[in-house]
């Protein structure tokens, strides 16, 4: 659970700093934050292994780049269930979604299952 949470954080921060680097995202609150990325993981969670699936042979034959749309279609659906979080276009969308995906994959790296900071140290005698 605790890993969860620290997550639940990591996208949280990644979002708020997404509405301030992409033009056409706005969050309007705290709150709104956590919510959305509370949302954010129940869909990716849920909803997007669906999508994926459903999407699968045009997946295959963009090569992957499908996936950015499908990343953008997850944050638009929360986007829409939030008022006070808002994406203008698809433009802002597909930016959105590569500054969450990546910055939340960065900071995800140095954490466990367990929701601690954790690093593997490698020694050559």
């Amino acid at each position: 659970m605790n890993g969860f949470l620290v997550r639940m954080l990591i996208t949280a921060i990644s979002l708020w700093l997404a509405a301030l680097v992409v033009p056409g995202m706005h969050l309007a609150g705290f709150g709104t934050v956590l919510g959305a990325a509370l949302v954010l993981g129940i869909v990716n969670a849920f909803v997007r292994p669906i999508v994926i699936l459903l999407t699968l042979p045009l997946t295959i034959l963009t090569l992957g780049l499908f996936l950015l749309v499908v990343n953008a279609m997850m944050l638009g659906l929360v986007s829409a269930m939030f008022s006070g979080f808002s994406i203008s276009g698809f433009w802002s969308a597909i930016f959105g979604a590569i500054f969450v995906s990546f910055f939340s994959w960065l900071a995800s790296a140095f954490i466990g299952p367990s929701g601690r900071y954790e690093v593997m140290v490698v020694r050559r005698d």
